[in-house]
């Protein structure tokens, strides 16, 4: 199928015997998103309404908003394919990708496992999973977290997401990310301390890291619009590493 212009369109796919809720919206380059452990597509909103001109795919995961919940775990290899597979159901062979917190790991692993796909890599308030910098306890973070998402997400997906999380690392395959990648983190991040972007600064070659003034959840007011103020300069400065795609 041809992605859509500028409306925003609803759509409900069978991706990789999976019904994944999507929405598209926009018009331009495809950017796709990957969110948080919990998050619903929703919670881009203010995000979006910050960028320029973009064809914006996001979507719910197995198990959060009104994706159905998987029969099985799936790990992050198995979300990047999910991933991968749903950018080819909608007919786009090559995008930006940007993961958040959870989705972060989802599009490394992305990278890793779909190169081909991959123009520019955005990775924000994320880390390489095992080996990196554990959380620092703030109840105020939990409470956030669990009020803009959990209510969003099936209980048992979310706990077989947070173990495949738990037992996967980036490390074995940073250095060999070749796409422009841009780093995002707040500097009083609790949730995922700053140390694990600058670790991804660190060993993706010739990375770009921006610390923010903000905490783990840049996805609410004014951090949404400051961090795409970030990713929309580094995507008008960034050179595409590969052709766009014919259709858009």
């Amino acid at each position: 199928m041809s992605v859509p212009t500028q409306a925003r369109e609803e759509l409900s796919l069978r991706v990789k015997g999976h019904q994944v809720h999507v929405r598209v919206e926009g018009v331009g380059e495809p950017l796709l998103l990957i969110n948080g452990l919990t998050r619903p597509v929703d919670s881009w909103d203010l995000f979006v309404a910050a960028l320029g001109e973009r064809t914006v795919i996001s979507f719910d995961a197995p198990g959060v908003g009104d994706s159905p919940a998987p029969f099985l775990p799936l790990s992050i290899v198995q979300l990047a394919d999910l991933a991968a597979a749903l950018l080819s159901t909608l007919g786009v062979d090559t995008a930006d990708v940007l993961g958040y917190s959870h989705g972060g790991a989802v599009a490394q692993q992305f990278a890793a496992s779909h190169a081909e796909g991959l123009r520019r890599l955005i990775l924000v308030a994320t880390s390489c999973g095992v080996g990196s910098t554990l959380p620092v306890s703030d109840p105020r973070d939990s409470v956030a977290l669990v009020v803009r998402g959990m209510v969003k997400a099936n209980a048992l997906s979310t706990l077989w997401r947070t173990v495949a999380f738990s037992t996967w690392s980036s490390i074995p395959f940073l250095g060999a990310i070749d796409a422009p990648t841009l780093i995002v983190c707040g500097r009083d991040d609790n949730v995922t301390p700053a140390a694990n972007s600058r670790l991804l600064a660190g060993r993706i070659p010739d990375a770009t890291l921006i610390e923010l003034p903000e905490g783990h959840d840049l996805q609410q007011p004014g951090a949404a619009e400051r961090l795409a103020q970030v990713v929309e300069t580094f995507l008008e400065r960034e050179p595409n590493r590969v052709s766009e795609h014919p259709t858009l």
